[in-house]
């Protein structure tokens, strides 16, 4: 029965080869892109399960509360002494606890092979507790104080197909240490996807002698990260519960912190990527994404799905008479419900098999747009278990309403010939094309207003010159005390305008501290500032726009102690005049700094710029030394020539370290990356969704032209023009697009403006965003039903007519 089922299908899909090559093309590209979606969905889901400890990995973080505005915040960068307390009077809470660097960028060196590669600087249970594949060595690696162990890759790279353990290596041109490990290169989906090299935190604190004088008592210096592994006799809830107050017990006489109400706090590794924070606050972003994606996905999967049904339904006249035989010889409706099932099933998977080798074709595409690495799990059973699942869904979604509706039909009607669909027949066909371009409609006005919120961020005043400003990483002790010579050697090739030293990067906020006194401080205010140390010729590198006040000039002695604030910071301080103004800091317990305001510059975007801007100060006497080299090319000089000059000087004066760096408007465009990304899936779903609607709108067009070619006929031959028969055929067509304008204007409106409200900075969504999509759905609309139409009304009568 079912062979015959299939027969029957096979037979009816070559009969019918427009409508086929609609139906199985549609759906191929809704599977297909749902397929894409799934993988996308997947890896999101799956990030950090690389990891065995996967559920029972947290990172420690503090939670404070602003006294002022009730503000929560969570911070994940914390204190020495919180290391110490959790390993000590808490450790029957934790299996590991294990103090991390930030984030190093070091030049590591084997022999005369130097490269730079990102590190952490982690306590010895970091590989067992993060479950690293070892290739050579143990996990019991980092325990030798003077350790390093290396990525795969990283290993590959100094020692090729070599066994590694044991060999000498260099860190930062001056910490000497042997490789005692090799692990397996971490996957993309893991956040610690860039660790390339490990090395024992104890190595961390010979270098930074500061940390054991200073820091290791001191709860207000946050500068460490803390993760740890719940032990297997506790839980996540109870954990977080008995350590909630480590922090606030042993502030003491630190009133500053205890104004925050600190509590200590576990953010679980499951949470990492989805569930975050940033800058102390929830970062719903990646979620919101993955839903929006997914839901897209789904969208264009029914769009697919319609089409199948509008078709089926719309040529029921053409199989009423097959459905009646089949019923006067005795077939029974559910026979008949599992042959439009069958037919159903088989187009399905003809597109599954296609969708199949769209998905090979466009994979290495969709990585690229999407920034992830997936691949199709071929030899992974359950993927084609969901596979299986996934053409059966589809095909009962596809196939119910012709199943249903067409095995309804009355046979004695039917073989009478006087069956009539009835004037409301087709209203399940109208409703269904107006849902699909409801969907089409409003991701194309999704699409434009993401775009629009990017440029209008890309367009904001920066507040300096991007253009021509290259930024350098100090990695090695090997570039303290050049500044001088370099800047002068740069300056003599002609190619460079400026270089000058920061601590952080133009494009980022580095450092934010709070100690400052100001005449007419609020003695209540939690002051915060961004808090920059920079060289005296900064200010020219970058290109700073003043509003008041002068740069610093290394003429004069006294502005070694000055201070060029932003014009938040002015505002934020409440002074009108704030040139020649007196301010005093106290930095944790450093002898405080007194400074004189010299000059007021325009705001520069240096973190986000849909953000609020930050409060900051920039001052040549800080409170840390620089870490970044910015160089000015000279306008007057293309890239490709200045970039081998300067190269050459830094291979003269510093030959120890690579010569890398990054242009700043490069580092910039890269804020951006999260909301392109969005707006380029929303662009390809959205123009993927135009053009399944767009078939099945032809399809539907072509039946409806065929249906009433007599009708065609009869009015051409009582005068009727083509004009006339095109705007007929072509009406009720652009009356469905219109009522799904009508339906995809406010809820496109009502989803971008939620969406827009987690930005600061933002575009207003315009009227015509919504006139020009309209007049764009309409156009094409018209495009595609025109061609059906206008055949139809330029056919010859005579032979539409010649039966009756």
């Amino acid at each position: 029965m079912i062979k015959n089922y299939l027969k029957v299908a096979w037979r009816n899909l070559i009969k019918n080869k427009v409508s086929s090559f609609i139906n199985i093309g549609g759906l191929a590209v809704g599977m297909a892109v749902v397929m894409l979606i799934g993988l996308w969905i997947w890896d999101e889901l799956s990030f950090n399960k690389y990891h065995q400890n996967y559920d029972r990995i947290v990172q420690v973080r503090n939670r404070l509360i602003d006294p002022q505005t009730g503000d929560i915040y969570s911070n994940g960068t914390t204190q020495f002494p919180l290391v110490t307390e959790l390993k000590t009077n808490y450790r029957n809470n934790f299996k590991h606890v294990v103090m991390a660097s930030w984030d190093v960028d070091g030049i590591l060196s084997a022999g005369d092979k130097k490269l730079s590669r990102t590190g952490l600087f982690m306590d010895p249970d970091a590989p067992e507790m993060l479950t690293l594949k070892m290739i050579h060595g143990s996990w019991a690696g980092l325990k030798d104080p003077n350790s390093i162990m290396l990525s795969e890759s990283t290993a590959k790279a100094f020692f090729g197909n070599a066994d590694p353990v044991n060999k000498l290596m260099k860190i930062s041109n001056k910490l000497d240490v042997k490789v005692t490990g090799v692990y397996e290169d971490l996957p993309l989906n893991s956040e610690f996807k860039n660790l390339k090299f490990i090395s024992p935190t104890d190595l961390w604190l010979i270098d930074n002698p500061w940390i054991r004088q200073t820091a290791m008592t001191d709860w207000q210096n946050h500068f460490l990260k803390i993760y740890a592994e719940i032990a297997p006799n506790t839980s996540f809830e109870k954990a977080s519960h008995n350590i909630k107050d480590a922090e606030q017990k042993n502030l003491g006489n630190a009133k500053e912190e205890a104004k925050l109400k600190p509590q200590v706090t576990l953010l679980p590794m499951s949470d990492w990527h989805l569930h975050n924070y940033k800058r102390g606050r929830p970062d719903t972003g990646p979620l919101q994404m993955m839903w929006l994606v997914g839901i897209i996905g789904g969208f264009v999967l029914l769009l697919a799905c319609i089409n199948f049904m509008n078709l089926s339904t719309a040529r029921s006249e053409k199989r009423a008479k097959e459905i009646g035989v089949r019923k006067a010889v005795g077939s029974m409706r559910s026979q008949l419900v599992g042959q439009f099932y069958c037919e159903s099933f088989l187009i399905v998977a003809l597109s599954f098999f296609l969708s199949l080798v769209l998905v090979a074709l466009f994979l290495p595409w969709f990585n690229d747009l999407s920034a992830k690495q997936v691949s199709m799990p071929y030899g992974n059973p359950y993927f084609w278990i969901l596979c299986a699942a996934f053409i059966f869904i589809t095909s009962i979604i596809s196939g119910s309403y012709p199943a249903l509706y067409l095995s309804s039909f009355n046979p004695i009607k039917v073989l009478k010939g006087t069956l009539k669909v009835g004037r409301f027949a087709s209203m399940p066909r109208k409703v269904l094309v107006v849902t699909q371009f409801t969907v089409s409609v409003a991701l194309i006005i999704c699409t434009i207003i993401i775009y629009r919120q990017v440029q209008v961020a890309k367009n904001r005043p920066v507040g300096y010159t991007r253009e021509g400003l290259i930024m350098i990483e100090k990695k090695s002790a090997d570039f303290n005390g050049k500044y001088n010579i370099l800047r002068s050697e740069l300056k003599n090739t002609g190619v460079v305008a400026e270089m000058s030293e920061s601590f952080g990067k133009v494009t980022e906020i580095a450092s934010g501290n709070g100690g400052f006194t100001w005449r007419g401080k609020d003695p209540k205010l939690q002051d915060q500032f961004g808090t920059l140390p920079v060289t005296f010729e900064y200010g020219k590198t970058v290109g700073w726009q003043f509003v008041a006040g002068r740069d610093f000039s290394d003429a004069i002695i006294a502005d070694s102690s000055g201070m060029v604030i932003n014009e938040s910071a002015a505002r934020y301080m409440g002074l009108k005049d704030p040139v020649g103004e007196d301010v005093s800091w106290k930095f944790q317990d450093q002898p405080v700094k007194y400074y004189k305001i010299l000059g007021v510059v325009k705001d520069m975007i240096m973190e986000s710029p849909y953000a609020p801007m930050t409060p900051t100060v920039f001052m040549v006497k800080g409170h840390v030394g620089t870490n970044q080299i910015n160089i000015k090319i000279n306008p007057h000089v293309s890239a490709g020539q200045a970039l081998p000059k300067i190269e050459a000087v830094f291979k003269k004066i510093i030959p120890s370290a690579p010569f890398e760096y990054k242009f700043a408007d490069q580092e910039y465009a890269s804020k951006f990356a999260a909301e392109e990304h969005i707006g380029k899936l929303a662009a390809v779903f959205g123009s993927l969704a135009v053009f399944i609607s767009c078939l099945g709108l032809f399809g539907l067009a072509s039946f409806t032209a065929e249906q009433r070619v007599k009708e065609i006929g009869i009015r051409k031959v009582l005068g009727a023009g083509v004009f006339g028969l095109w705007r007929l055929m072509s009406r009720d067509f652009v009356l469905l697009v219109i009522i799904s304008l009508l339906i995809a204007t406010p809820v496109a409106y009502y989803f971008m403006h939620t969406w827009l409200q987690q930005y600061s900075y933002r575009t207003e969504i315009s009227w015509w965003i919504f006139a020009v999509t309209a007049a764009g759905a309409l156009i094409i609309t018209l495009l595609t039903v025109s061609y059906q139409s206008i055949k139809a009304a330029m056919m010859n009568p005579v032979k539409s007519l010649k039966s009756e």
